[in-house]
């Protein structure tokens, strides 16, 4: 097991297993936490692992992006830890090599679009997905969520910015399957790395890049145009006022 700056990875012979842990920040991507998941994920490609496994510490897979600090943040450096999640997210998407997700409370934003990324997407009931960039005028992961869910059901997601349960989720086939329990999660962890052992590393990849459909270019031009437009600060600042606001409504 080896502990990086909100991180832990576990590996054995032919999985590496990665927790997003700050649980008390649900799991939110802090730039710092965004370079070294990718650090983790690369690692895992390159030390041979055939399974990827990505979880969440605490009650939260991920609440998105750590807005925390977004007083010391500029048009321009907000610009680039979008871009900065985007490639990671196009990363997992690609991956030569099994990738699983295990979605647990709230799966929202940029932790929403990790979870999509992976092939196969478990979710505990309790589980929330939320895309809510459309709210800060943001376009983001929005062409892979439609090939996994569907034209329609994506733009409902991306356009409403709604949570959705995970028995709706499993419906749309943004989750692929729903375990009771936790020893369920690994049996369904223990089945897929005898799964992906079953066919030889190299066919493997080669079949995952023949099915994928992402044209990650245009995702990426699609996320920059829509970020560069002036007053990028002020629109996110806006919409974290407003969900503090809906949420000391929501309490009162």
């Amino acid at each position: 097991m080896s502990e990086r700056q909100g991180i832990v990875v576990v590996r054995d012979e032919c999985r590496a297993s990665v927790t997003l842990s700050r649980p008390e920040k649900g799991n939110a991507l802090s730039a710092g936490l965004i370079e070294e998941l990718d650090r983790a994920i690369r690692t895992a490609v390159q030390g041979n692992s055939r399974l990827l496994v990505i979880d969440g510490a605490g009650k939260h897979f991920c609440t998105g992006f750590d807005l925390s600090d977004i007083e010391s943040e500029s048009d321009a450096t907000l610009l680039l830890r979008f871009v900065r999640i985007e490639t990671l997210l196009q990363m997992v998407h690609s991956l030569p090599i099994a990738s699983m997700a295990i979605g647990r409370g709230r799966c929202y934003g940029a932790g929403a679009d990790l979870f999509a990324a992976c092939e196969t997407r478990v979710a505990l009931r309790g589980a929330q997905f939320a895309f809510p960039g459309s709210g800060f005028g943001l376009v983001l992961g929005t062409a892979r969520l439609a090939s996994l869910v569907g034209r329609d059901a994506a733009r409902r997601l991306v356009l409403s910015g709604k949570p959705i349960g995970a028995e709706e989720a499993l419906g749309i086939g943004l989750v692929t399957a729903i375990p009771e329990t936790e020893e369920q999660i690994g049996q369904l962890i223990a089945d897929e790395a005898a799964k992906v052992a079953r066919v030889d590393e190299r066919t493997a990849a080669m079949l995952r890049s023949q099915t994928s459909v992402a044209d990650d270019d245009r995702a990426l031009a699609a996320l920059v145009r829509s970020a560069a437009r002036p007053g990028l600060k002020e629109r996110v600042r806006g919409y974290v006022e407003r969900v503090a606001s809906e949420r000391r409504a929501a309490t009162a």
